[in-house]
């Protein structure tokens, strides 16, 4: 398994992760994201919303990986964003 993924599930396990849609625009809005992750296979109009909520709050993106490899590792169902 690739040791990011492996990260992932750890930072998840440790609380420090935001997965899914509404999670993940919670914590960007209260300033609490770092980091964005999208999944390749995401919607286009998920991919333009959280792009551009994330440069408007000055947070790095990343499209990484698939929805079903993204959620696989975090133990749950397919995640378009994280």
């Amino acid at each position: 398994m690739d040791k990011n993924l492996s990260f992932l599930g750890l930072c998840r396990k440790a609380g420090a992760l935001a997965a899914g849609e509404v999670q993940a625009e919670n914590a960007l809005r209260n300033n609490r994201g770092h980091l964005l992750i999208l999944a390749e296979d995401a919607s286009d109009n998920t991919k333009k919303k959280f792009l551009s909520l994330a440069e408007r709050r000055q947070v790095k993106s990343a499209v990484w990986k698939s929805k079903a490899e993204l959620g696989g590792v975090l133990g749950s169902g397919e995640k378009a964003v994280l």
